[in-house]
């Protein structure tokens, strides 16, 4: 199994390269930001408001502006 992943991997590498594309890297999950205080600040009041950790509720923020139509 590991030898098929590896083969997929390359394959999929060598059709970016003949077709001039760069190869999207998986996201990790895992996003650090930096705002101004006073964003940081209204955003955990937000969050409190709706009974939300930050990570919830900005979870919840970037989802419904990622999504079509958001």
């Amino acid at each position: 199994m590991k030898t098929e992943f590896e083969h997929a991997v390359k394959d999929y590498l060598a059709d970016c390269k003949r077709e001039g594309i760069h190869p999207e890297k998986p996201a990790s999950g895992k996003l650090l930001l930096r705002v101004p205080p006073e964003i940081h600040g209204r955003a955990l009041v937000a969050a409190q408001a709706a009974g939300k950790s930050l990570n919830q509720w900005a979870t919840e923020v970037l989802q419904h502006a990622v999504q079509p139509g958001g």
